[in-house]
């Protein structure tokens, strides 16, 4: 079960709104939908938009978009992430540091059953193989000073546990109510 909101940051505090995440297949389109909220929230052209996204107890993003800047992006758990639809458009091949050139052009080549070969496919890891090939950490991932200046320093940040963290985060930008609102 997934849950996605966008707290918008206005003159007179923040607004919220749900959001279905159904017609959004890149990061593009996820930032092209936050400047979208904020223009509808009235809000000037350069204001904070935060789009959460959650799934459960297993992760929880935040995507950060400043006017026209590149958005930043913060994931609790990257391996768990990457397991799910919305974590793989939240981790974008800058996050994960490899470069889209590096891609397999060859389906062939592509390993998609997730097994090696002579491997049944029940070990367990810690770590998630992203389409890429590479193992991802089992941990957060991303920008972690992406609320410090909101008053969520890195430190609290990295504290949060999935499944109230989106929450407390409002709770600490005085936007719990609007939050809840919409849940």
């Amino acid at each position: 079960m997934y849950f996605a909101a966008l707290l918008a940051r206005t003159e007179d505090g923040w607004e919220a709104s749900d959001t279905e995440l159904d017609d959004v297949e890149t990061l593009s389109d996820l930032t092209d939908l936050a400047r979208e909220a904020a223009a509808e929230s009235g809000g000037a052209d350069d204001e904070t938009v935060l789009v959460f996204i959650e799934q459960e107890d297993a992760w929880f993003g935040v995507v950060r978009v400043d006017g026209e800047d590149d958005p930043r992006i913060y994931v609790s758990d990257a391996a768990a992430a990457a397991r799910s639809a919305y974590g793989e458009i939240l981790l974008t091949d800058e996050m994960l540091g490899r470069d889209p050139d590096d891609a397999p052009d060859d389906l062939d080549a592509l390993d998609l059953d997730g097994t090696e070969d002579g491997d049944d496919g029940d070990s367990q890891e810690e770590d998630e193989t992203a389409a890429g090939g590479e193992t991802l950490p089992a941990g957060p991932l991303g920008d972690r000073g992406i609320l410090s200046d909101l008053g969520v320093p890195e430190k609290d940040l990295l504290a949060l546990e999935s499944g109230d963290a989106l929450n407390e985060i409002a709770d600490i930008l005085g936007a719990a109510e609007v939050l809840e609102a919409v849940r």
